[in-house]
């Protein structure tokens, strides 16, 4: 039988438990040192840097949220956090 142990991508700690499943399947894990949750195989970003900037730049030609949100499919609420955090102004995801 082969053990995989798993670390707590926020504190390292090797103290995770099994707890429930995220919508897309994926097993997710609390971690007792932290309190925190993760998933297993986490994908980085859901969207690529490009995308990001082309949906920043049409909200910056001044198209409404909602319209983002049925031209592109993507979130209010995501493109409301990334104009918080200043992505388009760096070009940093």
């Amino acid at each position: 039988m082969v053990t995989i142990t798993l670390q707590c991508p926020h504190c390292q700690s090797e103290k995770l438990v099994r707890n429930g499943r995220a919508p897309n399947g994926k097993q997710k894990y609390l971690c007792r040192s932290c309190q925190r949750q993760s998933r297993e195989h986490p994908a980085p970003h859901a969207y690529s840097a490009e995308r990001r900037e082309e949906i920043l730049r049409a909200y910056e030609e001044r198209s409404s949220l909602r319209g983002l949100e049925r031209t592109f499919g993507v979130s209010r609420q995501t493109v409301i956090t990334w104009i918080k955090k200043g992505c388009h102004a760096s070009g940093v995801g």
